[in-house]
């Protein structure tokens, strides 16, 4: 039996006003099921654009590559996608292009693969060591909030900012989840 997060606050649509007033109209992403709701609301924007990447690391060049082109990109991932960004993520320090993330977590609560759990655990420690200011969020309610001050600091000071969302907002996957 899966677990599942407590229906209560709406954060996705906290997260999707937060980029529309910021104007970040691109949304790179790996879909999760953590950020289908919000991914929905992108993708129905008229004045947005959801790309599905392959891998994530793709994210990370297209967002530098928006931001050289005059506009505003996030890339939307699972904890266990940051693993395959980590050498992509020099690519906006060296530019001091921002760079804003934002991160499902896997391999805390609840969580039944053990093999999402050492990514899940070093997902921050691997982001700080890359440079990258992380903003962890354990509570629904915040993660608007959060993503907003993250995002302003990426796209005024030209920062890399990642926000880690709990697996606790998220929900305990089981078997046959994704």
């Amino acid at each position: 039996m899966t677990e599942q997060a407590p229906i209560g606050h709406d954060w996705s649509s906290d997260v999707f006003d937060v980029i529309a007033a910021r104007n970040i109209n691109t949304v790179c992403t790996i879909p999760d099921g953590g950020l289908t709701r919000l991914l929905n609301l992108v993708k129905a924007a008229p004045a947005m654009r959801l790309i599905t990447l392959t891998t994530e690391e793709e994210g990370i060049g297209i967002a530098a590559g928006v931001w050289l082109g005059g506009g505003r990109a996030m890339v939307a991932m699972q904890s266990s996608g940051v693993g395959n960004c980590i050498n992509a993520i020099g690519y906006p320090l060296t530019l001091r292009a921002p760079l804003l993330m934002l991160v499902t977590m896997r391999g805390q609560w609840g969580e039944f693969n053990p093999w999402q759990v050492p990514m899940g655990q070093a997902t921050p420690i691997v982001l700080e060591a890359m440079g990258v200011k992380c903003f962890s969020v354990e509570r629904a309610e915040e993660i608007g909030e959060t993503l907003a001050a993250a995002a302003d600091m990426a796209f005024n000071g030209q920062q890399s900012t990642a926000v880690l969302i709990s697996q606790r907002v998220i929900g305990a996957k089981g078997f046959g989840q994704k």
